[in-house]
């Protein structure tokens, strides 16, 4: 009798964070996973997961760059992705124009064009095929103007948009789309972004395991979107209703270099 043939699934940026909690969600629900980051930590995490009963393959690229995703597509080696958890992303905080533009230049091809060239190629492998589904971690950054973290806002507003859009074209072929859009988690993501001196900095933040197993579930059942936590429900409803200014306003008293230092 033939075994069974485990799902197989794509988690990016899943060296820490919600993207290794995501990963943990698939290993633990059967699925046999490749998983991608821009550093060597990746492979102490395939370690972990392997831990789980899973086959883990993991790969060093920069998500960033085309050939960064064309070396993640060539490790598919053709197998059928069941589910791509696209979650590689970068912040970056202070001022834009104080900003290095090569950062801000890795964030965008990063967060948009790494993301979006990689959704493309195994999207139509899933649409081919009539079946699979796609995760996207979005943010609720992308409902307001984000001072002090200007691109890494409009980003995530790309890509919370992009989902929404994407899900739409995709009706009726079999593939799904799910946005995930976290508020302020407790990732290294603050720390690498340059935040630490900033009023979101140093607050509470969401445990990234719950987060991702919301993230998980969504996309299991297929929902549009999921919104993690009832603050970041509150922000989103309040960014509906009020002007982009009063938000950006609101948004500088949390990012603002030294605003963790002002009370």
């Amino acid at each position: 009798m033939a075994s069974k043939v485990r799902s197989f699934a794509v988690v990016t940026g899943a060296s820490t964070g919600i993207g290794l909690e995501l990963a943990r969600c698939c290993a633990q629900d059967g699925y046999d996973l490749l998983i991608v980051a821009d550093e060597p930590e990746i492979h102490t995490a395939a370690q972990e997961l392997q831990s789980l009963g899973c086959r883990v393959e993991s790969v060093e690229a920069d998500l960033a760059t085309q050939e960064g995703v064309d070396k993640l597509y060539e490790a598919v080696r053709g197998r059928p992705v069941d589910a791509l958890l696209a979650n590689a992303g970068r912040g970056l905080g202070k001022g834009f124009l104080d900003q290095n533009w090569d950062e801000v230049f890795h964030l965008v091809n990063t967060n948009v064009t790494g993301t979006l060239y990689l959704i493309h190629q195994i999207g139509n492998d899933m649409r081919r095929r009539g079946q699979g589904k796609i995760l996207i971690t979005g943010s609720v950054a992308g409902f307001t103007p984000g001072s002090f973290q200007a691109a890494y806002h409009a980003s995530k507003a790309f890509l919370d948009s992009f989902s929404e859009a994407l899900r739409n074209e995709l009706k009726g072929t079999g593939v799904t789309v799910t946005c995930l859009m976290p508020g302020a988690t407790e990732t290294e993501f603050f720390e690498r972004a340059d935040l630490m001196d900033t009023k979101v900095g140093q607050q509470e933040k969401a445990d990234p395991a719950e987060v991702a197993k919301l993230g998980y579930e969504a996309m299991k059942t297929g929902d549009d979107a999921v919104i993690t936590g009832w603050k970041n429900k509150m922000q989103v409803a309040m960014a509906k209703v009020l002007p982009a200014t009063a938000t950006a306003e609101y948004m500088r008293k949390q990012t603002e270099p030294g605003s963790g230092s002002k009370h």
